[in-house]
Formats: structure tokens, C-alpha cells, sequence
């Protein structure tokens, strides 16, 4: 599956076929010795099952992961790096909120 493929869509004007692309997916990977997911890419399908199988041929060929996420591009809300100072500043008055103020046990490993 190609990260650029697109559907026939209806007739375009003088005669030709409009090409509509395949919705855009965001794709996250949790890798075998990460915790957590990251975002790898993005691919474009017609539907998650088919962005699912492509995600895994495209970004894990070499075993990269355990885990893939696929979330349609459309339904992630991202900040502005213009918004970095309102967004983020209120958090510097709320200390508390910061890890150094604990001890973490030697045990408990990656946090």
C-alpha cells in the first residue's frame, strides 16, 4: 500500500477524473523498549484497518514495535508554537507539579 495512493472520485471538468485522496492518518509506534508511543509518520488510507497494515508494512520492517496507533489526522487538536507563552507559562508558578521534589526508588526503573 502506497502512502500516496487516491481513489477515482466523480467526473472533473472537461472529461478528466477527479482524484480525491484518502484521508490522512497519524501514526504512533510503541517500541520495544520504549514505554510509550511516538509519532512516527503519517500515511494516507481509505479506512483505520487498511492504515492499520500499512502503518506495520511501512514503519515496523524491522521489528521496531509492539504497538501501533493509527488516529485519523483530522481529529488531533495540536497548540500553536505561537501560543508556547500562554499555553505553557502557568505551569512555572506550580512547582509542586515538578518531579524533584521526590525520591524515586532505584527499583522502580524508567518513570
Amino acid at each position: 500500500m502506497s502512502d500516496h495512493a487516491s481513489q477515482p472520485g466523480p467526473e472533473a471538468p472537461e472529461g478528466r477524473t477527479a482524484r480525491r485522496e484518502w484521508p490522512l492518518w497519524e501514526v504512533f509506534i510503541r517500541g520495544q523498549h520504549g514505554m510509550s508511543h511516538r509519532h512516527v509518520g503519517s500515511l494516507h488510507a481509505p479506512d483505520a484497518e487498511r492504515a492499520m497494515r500499512a502503518a506495520r508494512d511501512v514503519y515496523t520492517r524491522r521489528h521496531e514495535g509492539v504497538s501501533i496507533w493509527v488516529v485519523p489526522s483530522v481529529q488531533i487538536t495540536a497548540s500553536a508554537p505561537s501560543e508556547k507563552g500562554p499555553m505553557f507559562d502557568p505551569a512555572d508558578s506550580k512547582t509542586y507539579r515538578h518531579p524533584t521534589f521526590f525520591d524515586i526508588p532505584d527499583d522502580v526503573g524508567a518513570m
